[in-house]
């Protein structure tokens, strides 16, 4: 009787971190595959309209776009600008909007008509930075001059200037809480608060680096700057005391937003990651990462959706997925409740199991046929190859235990021997992988040495999977060479050791005769 068929079974050679699962990993991967669009520029603000459905401002190049939540398609279309707009910023009602520009003025906008409604003209340098006041009858905006200037909107006039910032003012905010307090970022590494009842600051805070982002609690109690790659958290109410540094992101950080109801942080970096911090302890709770450089990031009042604009003129919205509905249970038939099903058998039963038949894959199947080269073929598709790597793996080790590597490799097209040699050069630095596919590549050398020079496809697999075993070697040398040095500073660490232990304790210890006659 013939032995019974054994499935190719994939060996987990590669060790596994265990992932801890957190209510945060689990919020924030509920989120849906994001939806990218191409914008006109690089996507320098984003902002929610405050009142439902919360729509987003976009402001990219000349113009400043108002996207739909729903559809996620642009709404409107502002466009009234010459030169670079900037900082597209809703009212609390959502019926105005905001936005500064390279021009130096400022422009209020009617969202419903897209009219320009007023202008307000006196800075003499780019104006980043426009907000309104939450008494929703005056702005405040920064610009590149150096000054913060505060207008009204009936009047259409300046009623108050600052010019103690000693550099370009990129960032700033107005409080929620309060209708005077305004704060800004700038340039000189500074964050100032002001109160516009006073004709200067009344507070400073010294960041260190270049300010790119400012954000206040809805309280007004404490605030947040960004700028390098550190975020410092500031206490107001105790004299702008430095309460604590976070220091999590490689490059400079861009942009903090709130979210999850004002319990989390979200911060936006030129490294192309996205943090998000729990405000009771400070501490990074979950990362996303993006395709592009990240200069804007912001999430809806409701949390549904996340958008990201990029340096590269990418737009990045996700959608959060909807809550799915708890599956209706069917009454239970005679079909797929049969009688017997839920009888408990007795000691003195004689118990007949039933055997599901075995389900092979598909490279099994063909190798229950002894044909090799299509189980070579079924473990090389992007199914398997992608994201079972370690099958693909066991499928060569097989088939060199069997002593058929060579029939199944041989006889192939150029473009099949190239996915082989892609397979190869993506998946050979990993060490428990390395024994196989080495023999594997020698022996296409060996099979296809004469077609080398001739096909342009395998040439040019063949000089990549060159260029990766070059670098994969010069790898382990440098490493070979750490690991010298290493066992260097080792060796000299427990000479020193023993030299100072032996200086310690005595090396003969002395007689009981000779204590008794010192005695």
């Amino acid at each position: 009787m013939a032995a019974p068929f054994k499935k190719t079974s994939a060996k987990y050679l590669e060790p596994r971190v265990d992932v801890k699962t957190t209510p945060d990993t689990i919020y924030w991967k509920n989120l849906d595959i994001p939806v990218t669009k191409k914008e006109y520029g690089a996507i320098t603000d984003i902002d929610f309209c405050p009142i439902s459905p919360h729509y987003f401002a976009v402001t990219n190049s000349t113009r400043v776009q108002v996207y739909s939540p729903t559809s996620l398609q642009i709404h409107k279309t502002i466009s009234r600008f010459k030169e670079v707009a900037y900082s597209g910023s809703f009212r609390s009602d959502g019926k105005l909007l905001v936005a500064g520009g390279d021009e130096g003025s400022v422009r209020l906008f009617d969202v419903d008509s897209k009219s320009l409604l007023r202008l307000f003209k006196g800075h003499i340098g780019a104006v980043h930075v426009t907000k309104f006041l939450a008494d929703k009858v005056r702005i405040f905006s920064g610009s590149d001059d150096n000054s913060v200037s505060l207008w009204d909107i009936p009047s259409e006039k300046e009623v108050l200037s600052y010019r103690e910032h000693q550099d370009y003012v990129r960032c700033g905010l107005a409080s929620s809480s309060c209708s005077d307090l305004i704060l800004t970022g700038s340039y000189d590494n500074t964050v100032k608060l002001y109160d516009t009842r006073m004709n200067e600051s009344v507070m400073t805070f010294q960041h260190g680096h270049q300010v790119e982002s400012v954000l206040m609690f809805p309280n007004g109690g404490i605030c947040l700057s960004a700028g390098g790659n550190v975020i410092k958290v500031w206490d107001i109410l105790q004299g702008g005391r430095l309460l604590t540094t976070l220091c999590h992101h490689h490059k400079t950080v861009t942009s903090l937003s709130f979210c999850n109801n004002f319990t989390r942080i979200l911060s936006g970096s030129v490294d192309r990651h996205i943090k998000i911090f729990d405000i009771s302890t400070f501490k990074v709770v979950h990362t996303l990462d993006m395709s592009g450089t990240i200069l804007s990031a912001a999430v809806s009042p409701d949390d549904d959706l996340l958008v990201v604009g990029m340096a590269e003129g990418l737009l990045s919205i996700q959608k959060r997925k909807a809550p799915r509905e708890p599956k209706i249970k069917m009454k239970p038939t005679y079909r797929y409740n049969p009688a017997g099903k839920t009888y408990h058998p007795q000691k003195s039963d004689f118990v007949v199991l039933h055997k599901r038949k075995e389900q092979l894959a598909r490279y099994d199947k063909y190798f229950k046929k002894f044909e090799f080269t299509k189980a070579l073929d079924a473990a090389m598709k992007n199914g398997v190859c992608l994201r079972s790597p370690e099958i693909t793996v066991r499928v060569l080790q097989e088939l060199m235990k069997k002593g058929a590597i060579k029939a199944a490799l041989a006889c192939r097209s150029d473009l099949s021997v190239g996915y082989i040699i892609q397979f190869i050069k993506r998946n050979i630095s990993k060490p428990s992988f390395q024994p196989i596919l080495l023999d594997v590549a020698n022996l296409l050398l060996d099979l296809y040495a004469e077609q080398v020079g001739q096909s342009p496809v395998m040439d040019c697999q063949l000089t990549e999977l060159r260029d990766t075993v070059e670098q994969e070697v010069n790898y382990m040398t440098e490493l070979s060479e750490v690991m010298g040095m290493l066992d260097t500073v080792f060796a000299a660490a427990a000479m020193k050791t023993n030299s100072t232990s032996s200086e310690s304790v005595p090396l003969i210890a002395p007689s009981a005769g000779a204590q008794a006659a010192n005695i």
